[in-house]
């Protein structure tokens, strides 16, 4: 999956954080008419401008626990969970705007009225927001996994990365992770393991042994064709 990110944190009780290198590429791909009509009538409606992470109480009309997503690519997960959780408000992330089209398009037949997107860059948003415990789970899954070497750098998932969400996600919270690339999984654990503000619900090197928090995506499914081995990551900040 796609993965949106870009970096900056400045805050009076942080160092400043600044994300110089981009971990995603703007594609913008062909919109389809829907696709197309969707962003158009639907975003007033779903959509949230990066000023509104001030007050992150205020991006939906009633209090309930939020669930993010960055990267959801078609929004095929993000969909499924809006609707097997209506408990539950949900905020998803992504710069490819054909994926986002489709989403607005099936969550509005759907009648989805707990869901709130963005197409600006998710890390450097959410580094501006309200230092505050107001996220409650995110899921990052199957990110680019720039997987040559000298573009490792670019990774989502960083010490920096998880430095700055530590600041917004209260005891208890949920960082999900998955990948198709086992070196990207390799990377995610040393990162996430070390990191002292996260504990692996499955133990030091362990993954989830099933991933039933989320349905099959596309992205998943190309990875599997390509006999790749999913990995499954299911954090707790501590």
């Amino acid at each position: 999956m796609s993965d949106s990110a870009s970096r900056r944190m400045s805050d009076s009780d942080t160092p400043a954080y600044h994300r110089r290198i981009r971990s995603f590429v703007r594609r913008e791909g062909r919109l389809t008419p829907a696709q197309s009509r969707a962003l158009d009538a639907l975003m007033p409606r779903y959509g949230v401008a990066a000023e509104a992470f001030a007050d992150p109480a205020q991006l939906f009309e009633r209090p309930a626990p939020l669930t993010l997503e960055i990267g959801f690519g078609d929004g095929e997960n993000l969909l499924a969970a809006c609707q097997q959780h209506p408990e539950r408000n949900f905020l998803g992330f992504e710069v490819h705007r054909p994926g986002v089209g489709r989403l607005l398009d099936r969550a509005d037949k759907a009648g989805v009225v707990n869901l709130k997107v963005s197409t600006d860059d998710a890390a450097e948003t959410l580094a501006q927001s309200a230092m505050t415990p107001w996220i409650d789970s995110l899921y990052v899954l199957f990110p680019d996994p720039w997987h040559k070497a000298r573009h490792h750098k670019r990774r989502l998932i960083q010490p920096a990365f998880l430095d700055m969400l530590a600041g917004r996600m209260g005891a208890g919270a949920r960082l999900r992770l998955a990948t198709d690339w086992a070196d990207y999984a390799e990377h995610m654990l040393a990162v996430c393991d070390a990191h002292p503000a996260f504990e692996n619900v499955n133990g030091i090197g362990g993954q989830m042994p099933t991933a039933d928090d989320r349905i099959e995506t596309k992205f998943e499914r190309r990875g599997l064709r390509l006999g790749h081995t999913i990995a499954d990551f299911d954090y707790r900040r501590v």
